[in-house]
């Protein structure tokens, strides 16, 4: 039980510099390097998170590179627009949890993992949408 526990600390520890790109646009305004700064951390919490599902040997390998694919677009959306790029990361986030829920080992998951990551994706995504917002008054 202990290691459930820090397990579910440290999720909501990882939360933690997503509040703080927030917290520090509402302090001092839009800013493109908080902007990229927030779209950099947010892709590796993703691609960790598109990591964990890659379980090759534990289902088919077409699930295994589904469960990853998720994270190679970034690399071209970086190059089109703040808002395009955080726009597909807020989206992209929903499309892992869908992917998790999806797989047979879910319903053998803890119930409060699952709340936690559907409530930890749910503010993920609005901090997203509070970006995206930002990086709009920045282009205007």
């Amino acid at each position: 039980m202990h290691s459930y526990l820090n397990h579910i600390m440290l999720a909501y520890i990882g939360f933690i510099p997503f509040l703080l790109c927030v917290a520090l646009t509402l302090m001092v305004g839009s800013s493109s390097a908080v902007i990229d700064a927030f779209s950099y951390y947010s892709l590796g919490v993703l691609a960790f998170l598109a990591g964990t599902l890659w379980r090759p040997g534990e289902q088919s390998q077409q699930r295994a590179v589904v469960a990853i694919l998720v994270i190679i677009p970034f690399p071209l959306l970086a190059l089109v627009s703040q808002v395009i790029l955080l726009t597909y990361l807020a989206v992209a986030y929903w499309l892992v949890l869908v992917f998790e829920r999806s797989a047979k080992t879910w319903q053998e998951t803890h119930q409060d993992y699952q709340k936690m990551r559907f409530t930890l994706t749910s503010v993920v995504f609005v901090s997203h949408l509070f970006m995206i917002a930002q990086a709009v008054e920045l282009a205007s």
